[in-house]
């Protein structure tokens, strides 16, 4: 059995509904689901919150009687387990659709084609892989957590088109103009959380928050801080959930941090600084999907030598400031092009003046 256009037209819509989760679905994936009768979609529903109704089951009352022999559209598979809410393939099977087309499996090991295998023993023609990609992409940090244990880290940076972030007096506010700055916003929206190192706190006192679109929910906010040393009044201890990775266990300052409202988390490496691979793994635990970086050169180095780096979202004015400012990436020097660091770019764009490059790791 191959899919149609109406197939792929119809994912299509489904992604398009799982994509209105984006800022809210934490730590569920984002989900949409169509059910068609007839050419006729009668009924349709996105996943909007952990521990509220999944897609398929707004879909499913909407279509109420016509689901009885209709396609269904899903942009991943129906869970087969009871989490907060029962499993989405029993209520399929309940309504009687006739027929289900699964964008991609759900990495959830709980899940992991057990809902494929429920829908197809109750006799459901099932038809899997339409538009696996871009739903993959959707919920690739749910994909990282599952698969790997850890969320799926994007490095944000803003440099000239020399590739600096900051002129040697610390000064960096701002090298983009006012729609980049607005479009990062967006990305930092949909992380899970937004990580930063004690430099940045020092240097420029960040909110970290979203703030130039509207969001109803902020992420965490995360600070690499090896030896606890925050200011107490720093801008990002307000409003909303900070943590703040050590590695030294100072129970004087780790009790004024907590005061503030900060959770701290003491990993050191064997070197006295943060175990980043370490923190990674916590976040994952946490059920952190996406992980957004907004650091500077020395903590951007730090990430990609220790492999946690999974794409890069570059910013790059057109402007030039010269050799001596700081860079993007604190790495040592090379002796061979050979050992250079290969990357994939996956999106080049301008937005407003400035030019946006989404790459990834070779």
């Amino acid at each position: 059995m191959s899919a149609t256009a109406d197939d792929y037209r119809w994912m299509a819509r489904a992604l398009e509904l799982a994509e209105r989760g984006l800022y809210t679905t934490t730590p569920n994936p984002r989900v949409g689901c169509v059910i068609v009768r007839n050419g006729q979609m009668v009924g349709e529903g996105w996943h909007i919150r952990a521990g509220e109704p999944h897609a398929e089951v707004h879909a499913l009352a909407m279509a109420g009687e016509l689901a009885r022999g209709a396609t269904a559209y899903v942009t991943l598979e129906p869970c087969s387990h009871h989490g907060r809410t029962p499993p989405c393939a029993e209520a399929l099977v309940k309504a009687g659709i006739g027929r289900l087309v699964v964008a991609m499996e759900d990495p959830n090991p709980l899940v992991a084609g057990k809902g494929l295998a429920r829908l197809r023993e109750s006799g459901i023609e099932v038809l899997f892989g339409v538009q696996e990609t871009e739903a993959r992409e959707l919920n690739i940090g749910f994909v990282s957590r599952m698969t790997h244990g850890r969320p799926w880290l994007r490095l944000k940076a803003a440099a000239t088109l020399d590739g600096k972030t900051a002129l040697n007096n610390g000064i960096s506010q701002w090298i983009t103009g006012d729609d980049a700055r607005r479009d990062a916003h967006r990305w930092r929206a949909r992380s899970c959380a937004v990580l930063t190192g004690i430099g940045t706190v020092r240097d420029d006192d960040p909110q970290l928050t979203v703030r130039a679109i509207a969001t109803e929910r902020q992420p965490l906010r995360i600070v690499v801080d090896a030896r606890l040393e925050t200011p107490l009044n720093a801008k990002i201890l307000d409003g909303g959930p900070v943590l703040i990775a050590g590695a030294v266990d100072d129970a004087e300052r780790i009790a004024a941090l907590k005061r503030r409202g900060a959770d701290v988390l003491i990993l050191p490496n064997t070197g006295g600084k943060v175990d980043l691979p370490a923190l990674m793994t916590e976040l994952g635990r946490r059920g952190i999907n996406e992980l957004m970086a907004e650091s500077g050169f020395k903590l951007n180095g730090s990430l990609l030598r220790e492999g946690c780096v999974d794409e890069f979202i570059l910013y790059l004015a057109p402007a030039l400031v010269g050799d001596d400012a700081s860079g993007l990436f604190n790495l040592p020097a090379l002796t061979s092009l050979a050992d250079k660091r290969q990357l994939v770019f996956r999106d080049v764009r301008l937005i407003g003046r400035d030019l946006r490059i989404l790459a990834r790791p070779a």
